[in-house]
């Protein structure tokens, strides 16, 4: 049988790859050359990606679709890996210093309320597929 902290490091192992991956082809290809380079879009992206995910697993436990090992491997390795919220107060901090105000503020409200967004659909999502 596979210990609780084996599933936390395989989720943590991926999770954490996929965070610099997204990270650094969103920072470094699709957003520079057609965005704001100053927007942490690569942090945005794995956060929210990372509420949605959540959202999901959180509706398939409360549905009964998903079991602890699964909840421990997805939620707390990979989306705890995946999310960062010290690298987003750093980059709203940064933003701020910098003259970057209305970014900092957008920064925050949109990781919010879009994160928000994907957490409740990942919930209504699951719970249409597993209720």
């Amino acid at each position: 049988m596979i210990g609780t902290w084996l599933l936390v490091v395989v989720g943590g192992m991926i999770g954490a790859s996929l965070r610099y991956l997204t990270d650094r082809y969103l920072t470094a290809r699709a957003v520079r050359s057609r965005h704001d380079a100053r927007f942490p879009w690569g942090t945005f992206a794995a956060n929210v990606t990372g509420c949605l995910v959540l959202g999901l697993l959180t509706g398939a436990a409360t549905a009964g679709a998903a079991g602890s090992h699964l909840q421990v491997l997805l939620g707390t390795g990979l989306c705890g890996a995946l999310t960062t919220y010290s690298t987003f107060s750093y980059e709203t901090l940064r933003l701020a210093e910098s003259g970057a105000r209305l970014h900092a503020a957008a920064n925050v409200i949109g990781s919010v309320t879009v994160g928000l967004g994907a957490a409740f659909l990942g919930v209504s999502i699951a719970e249409a597929v597993w209720s």
